[in-house]
């Protein structure tokens, strides 16, 4: 008995298309011509007779700076967290079927968003000349149950981080606001088709869920809030801005010590970020397609991309 093998004819590969990658060479001198105008800019900045570096090294870690570099970063942590809380409630105020209470906080958000943050800062420093004592009592009534001078209480740290939280409240309260209108309003009635309270629907369906929008743009004011901290100079709070100013009083290196300020505010907002980004990674994993790049997947892409098209540019020298 013989077997006979049948072979399927060989496929004409005559007509197969060979895909190359685009060559785009504007972005290669778009690329160029950055990497220069930054090395320009680093030179022209390195080589300025006008600086002197060796001061700022000598005030990058000063034990001055480095205690109004904490006094920065516990203004901003506390104004944030308190500022946060706030407007998580001003938000849902605003979402409410309360008249009263939506009125109030859209009055909270135009008052402290229509006013600059540098006049609210100088109102709450120098508070004390509006109301020289605060006082507990009954209202309408000349009954005081308790009563303190105002500049005693309202120090300028505290008045400081008043005048912070309060402008940062009436921002993420928006934030906070969009977050909650992103949720599907599905949820909301689902929710109350369980049996569930408003509020109880706030803190378990919709807040968990909006966070995903949220955290981004709450980051940004963080960082935000991190360089404001700079005006409470006004007040005399003392910060890492005020701390510089006065060095640079003493010694006239105004420019050395504006540099090791913003080297210093650049480490926070750098190292900030991090958390930053994973949160919104933690968030948005219900997510795929919305969920960002992780840095060390962003450098991976990025050299894949570039490994591509020089591989591309080879194949095709070699078939030249």
């Amino acid at each position: 008995m013989s077997t006979t093998t049948v072979t399927a004819p060989e496929r004409d590969r005559s007509f197969d298309i060979e895909a190359r990658p685009l060559r785009r060479p504007g972005r290669w001198i778009w690329a160029i011509v950055l990497i220069l105008l930054a090395a320009w800019f680093v030179q022209a900045l390195w080589t300025n007779r006008n600086i002197d570096y060796a001061v700022v090294g000598q005030y990058l870690f000063n034990p001055e700076i480095v205690a109004g570099v904490g006094m920065t970063l516990l203004i901003t942590a506390i104004s944030m967290l308190i500022s946060t809380v706030l407007a998580v409630i001003l938000a849902a105020m605003r979402l409410s079927g309360n008249p009263v209470a939506v009125a109030f906080s859209s009055f909270y958000v135009w008052l402290f968003r229509g006013t600059p943050l540098l006049v609210q800062i100088v109102i709450w420093g120098y508070f004390g000349l509006i109301f020289e004592k605060i006082t507990l009592g009954i209202p309408f009534t000349d009954v005081v149950f308790w009563e303190v001078d105002t500049n005693v209480l309202l120090t300028a740290f505290v008045a400081g981080i008043i005048a912070l939280t309060l402008n940062e409240a009436a921002y993420s309260a928006e934030i906070v606001r969009s977050g909650m209108l992103s949720v599907d309003a599905g949820q909301q009635e689902a929710a109350a088709s369980l049996g569930m309270s408003p509020f109880h629907t706030f803190v378990r369906i919709l807040l968990p869920q909006a966070m995903r929008v949220i955290i981004p743009p709450l980051g940004n004011e963080l960082i935000s809030m991190i360089k404001n901290t700079s005006l409470l100079s006004l007040i005399a709070v003392m910060e890492v801005y005020t701390r510089a100013t006065q060095i640079s009083a003493q010694n006239l290196k105004q420019v050395e010590l504006l540099i090791v300020v913003s080297i210093w505010y650049l480490v926070i907002v750098s190292i900030l970020s991090v958390p930053q980004h994973y949160l919104e990674r933690y968030f948005g994993r219900g997510v795929e397609r919305n969920a960002p790049a992780t840095p060390l997947q962003k450098a991976r892409e990025m050299t894949g991309a570039i490994a591509l098209q020089l591989q591309g540019r080879k194949k095709g020298a070699g078939r030249g």
